[in-house]
């Protein structure tokens, strides 16, 4: 029986992976509407045929990669389950200590390092094909040192949720989601009021921004939008990538206004400052508090309905899995696969509407700089360093695109019309 299941389970995995690939490499239409072909919208106008050419290859095999990514997580949890294995863990753990805090110290470990282990070939494969198209430069120890912080610091945060989660499982039998989401929130802000200060620095250097007289300007639109901002950091990296990236991050007095040197190694000052005028759109707009307002609707409905399934799946084929009950910490598996599942179904929904924040940020950013081809020179940029497709395939955008499409995006500073000062 359990090795019908595992067969079904792998076969299934790879039907997927045949479906997509089909779709992605054949039956996908990327083409630029006739209507927009010439413009600069259209990739010809400002990529040569060799960047289009790895423009197509690149975003495909991602594409494909994304869509093989989680269904693979999923497989990890469900092959751990019906071999035992997480069981298995759970009892080496209680062998080794009886005190709950140290029991789950060691089945995280044992569980996160089996996880690292099974998708480390699926990350490698991504890091090679980031170098081969030239959008990584980061070399392979270095690569792996970053692989191994992820670990644990994924390692670190997942031992706190863990043993709280399953302490109030024990304590709160049928309510312990609703427990868990009235923590979830104030955990979710510190861990953003933390990231720029204490995970981000594990990962790369980061220090003033090198260009004060672009600072300064950095400065002055963030006075003009009533942003309190003091400094505007630079962080390293050229080491790592090749892509183009600048964003603002963390909350209260650990806010920072982020550019990445390839940023301003590639961009002039006029589309470095089209970009910080569109992070700050964010701030304006106050996106920040919609999406915490976002996270815990849906972290609501997540827990209540991961509960329900955890109850019934336990119930049905806890014997098989030798999970006895879903306050047994070997039944986190069946937890971390509901909640992939879920927050892949609803991705569709929350890619939507951070795709509306990023348009409104766009907006915002065109109306304050009034700089019509430094926007459009910025997205042409962006395509180019990162070899996106400017129209990428419809179940690409609503599953994996948290920014609107580059057609959509320079479209909208094409037919932008307005002027702030007759505004004013």
């Amino acid at each position: 029986m359990v090795r019908k299941w595992c067969l079904r389970a792998i076969a299934a995995y790879f039907l997927f992976g045949v479906v997509m690939y089909v779709y992605l490499f054949f039956l996908a239409d990327t083409s630029i509407p006739d209507m927009y072909k010439g413009t600069s919208v259209d990739p010809t106008t400002f990529l040569n045929a060799r960047e289009m050419m790895l423009s197509e290859e690149y975003s495909k095999i991602r594409n494909l990669l994304f869509f093989l990514s989680s269904p693979y997580e999923w497989l990890f949890y469900y092959l751990v389950l019906i071999f035992g294995v997480s069981a298995a863990f759970e009892r080496w753990a209680g062998q080794a200590s009886k005190w709950f805090p140290l029991k789950t110290a060691i089945y995280l470990f044992w569980l996160s390092l089996a996880s690292f282990v099974f998708t480390f070939p699926f990350s490698y494969i991504s890091y090679v094909f980031s170098r081969t198209y030239n959008i990584s430069t980061q070399l392979f120890p270095s690569w792996m040192k970053d692989e191994l912080i992820d670990f644990w610091v994924s390692y670190a945060t997942m031992f706190i949720l863990v043993l709280v989660l399953y302490s109030l499982m024990k304590k709160f039998k049928k309510k312990w989601w609703l427990a868990a989401w009235v923590l979830s929130v104030p955990y979710s802000i510190f861990m953003m009021f933390i990231q720029p200060v204490v995970i981000d620095p594990l990962y790369n250097d980061f220090y003033p921004l090198k260009d004060k007289q672009l600072e300064s300007k950095i400065l002055l639109l963030a006075n003009e939008a009533d942003i309190p901002a003091e400094h505007v950091y630079e962080v390293d990296m050229s080491q790592k990538t090749n892509a183009l990236n600048a964003y603002v991050t963390g909350v209260g007095s650990n806010s920072r206004i982020v550019l990445w040197d390839t940023t301003l190694e590639r961009l002039d000052d006029e589309e470095v400052l089209f970009i910080m005028a569109h992070e700050m759109g964010h701030y304006v707009e106050k996106h920040i508090y919609f999406g915490i307002a976002g996270y815990t609707l849906l972290s609501f409905a997540g827990l209540w309905l991961t509960a329900k399934w955890m109850e019934r799946w336990v119930a049905k084929r806890g014997t098989v899995w030798k999970v006895e009950s879903i306050t047994n910490i070997s039944s986190l598996p069946v937890f971390l696969l509901t909640i992939s599942i879920l927050l892949f179904a609803v991705s569709p929904l929350t890619n939507w509407v951070s795709r509306y924040q990023e348009m409104r940020a766009d907006r915002y950013a065109i109306e304050m700089t009034q700089d019509k081809d430094a926007a459009v020179r910025t997205f042409q940029n962006l395509t180019k360093a990162g070899l996106s497709q400017v129209n990428p395939p419809y179940l690409v955008k609503i599953f994996r695109y948290g920014h609107p499409t580059m057609l959509e995006r320079i479209r909208m500073m094409e037919e932008f019309e307005g002027d702030r000062d007759e505004e004013l």
